[in-house]
C-alpha cells in the first residue's frame, strides 16, 4: 500500500496514486437532459476522492453522499450567484452541480469540481460538523479538487499585486463578495493551506479537523497540529511570498523585459555613436598629419 504521504504528495502536485483506502459513496441524481454529465460522474476516478479520505483524516467516508445534477432553470440554480458551478450542504452529505454553466475557477472540469464539492462534505464530517473557518475548508476543498495550476499561480500573483497583506479573517469576508473578491479569496486561501500541508506534514489537515471534533476552538486545534500559532504561520507566509510573488512576476513580465530591452538598446545606442565619434576624430587627426606631412614635403621640394 503507497504511504499517505506519498498519496498526498501526488495529490498536492500530480496525478493520484493508488491507494487502498475507503471511498465515498455517490449517489447521483440527474434530469434526463444531464444523463452524459451523470455518466462521467458515475465513473470519476475513485482514487482520487479516496485520497480526500485521507486527506481529512477518514478512514471511514461515512454514509452516501447525496451527488445532484440541476439545470439552469433549476431552482437550485436560481439560488446561486451566476458565476457558481457548485455548492455543497456539509451538514447534509448533499452536493449540488449545475454543468450547464461550465466550470468556473477554481476548477477547470467537472470532474475538479465534483471532487472539491465532496471535500466540503468529508470535511464537515471529520471536523465532526463544528464550524470551519471558510478559508481553511475552502483552501482544503481545492487541495483535494487538483494539483496548483499555472491559473492558480497567475491568479495568486495577481491578488498579491493588488493587496497587500491580507488577514485571514478578511478572506472569509471576501468569500460573501463579488465574483473578483470570492476569485481572490480562492487564490489566497489554496495557496495558504498547500503552504501549511507542505510546511507542517501532510497530515496537518486531518490533525486540525479531529481536534476540532473533539471540541476544540481552531486556533487551538492548529496550535496544538503545528506547534505553532495561526498568527506566525500567517505571517510567515506573507513574508516568503511577498517577494517571490510580488516582484518576480514583474521583473519577469514581458512589459518589463521589453523595457529593459529598450533601455539596453538606448545605452548601446550611445556607446555606438561614441566610439563612431571617438573613430571620426581619430580619423581626422590623421588626414590632418598626412596633409601636414604633403604640405611640409612639397615645401622642401621647392
Amino acid at each position: 500500500m503507497v504511504s499517505l504521504r506519498f498519496a498526498l504528495a501526488a495529490l498536492l502536485a500530480g496525478p493520484a496514486l493508488a491507494i487502498q483506502t475507503a471511498v465515498p459513496t455517490l449517489v447521483v441524481e440527474a434530469p434526463p437532459e444531464l444523463a452524459e454529465e451523470a455518466r462521467r460522474i458515475r465513473s470519476v476516478d475513485s482514487e482520487r476522492l479516496a485520497v480526500i479520505g485521507d486527506l481529512v483524516g477518514l478512514e471511514r467516508t461515512g454514509g452516501p453522499i447525496r451527488v445532484l445534477l440541476a439545470t439552469e432553470d433549476s431552482e437550485q440554480a436560481r439560488s446561486a450567484p451566476s458565476w457558481v458551478s457548485g455548492y455543497a450542504y456539509g451538514a447534509l452529505g448533499m452536493v449540488v452541480l449545475l454543468p450547464e454553466r461550465g466550470p468556473s475557477y477554481p476548477d477547470s472540469s467537472l470532474e475538479e469540481l465534483l471532487r472539491h464539492e465532496v471535500a466540503h462534505v468529508l470535511i464537515a464530517r471529520a471536523a465532526g460538523s463544528r464550524p470551519v473557518p471558510r478559508w481553511f475548508d475552502e483552501g482544503l476543498a481545492m487541495v483535494a479538487g487538483g494539483p496548483w495550476s499555472l491559473d492558480d499561480r497567475s491568479r495568486l500573483t495577481l491578488a498579491l499585486l493588488a493587496d497587500s497583506k491580507v488577514p485571514l479573517d478578511e478572506l472569509d469576508r471576501r468569500f460573501a463578495g463579488g465574483s473578483g473578491q470570492v476569485r481572490s479569496a480562492y487564490a489566497l486561501s489554496g495557496a495558504f493551506v498547500r503552504d501549511l500541508l507542505q510546511r507542517y506534514g501532510p497530515t496537518t489537515a486531518a490533525r486540525i479537523l479531529d481536534r476540532l471534533a473533539i471540541g476544540l476552538p481552531f486556533d487551538e486545534a492548529f496550535l496544538r497540529s503545528t506547534g505553532r500559532h495561526l498568527f506566525q504561520a500567517e505571517a510567515s507566509f506573507w513574508r516568503r511570498h511577498s517577494f517571490w510573488y510580488r516582484w518576480v512576476p514583474v521583473i519577469a513580465s514581458s512589459s518589463t523585459l521589453w523595457l529593459g530591452i529598450s533601455v539596453l538598446a538606448v545605452v548601446a545606442g550611445l556607446k555606438r555613436r561614441r566610439r563612431a565619434a571617438e573613430l571620426e576624430a581619430m580619423w581626422r587627426e590623421e588626414e590632418d598629419g598626412e596633409r601636414l606631412a604633403e604640405e611640409g614635403f612639397e615645401e622642401t621640394v621647392h
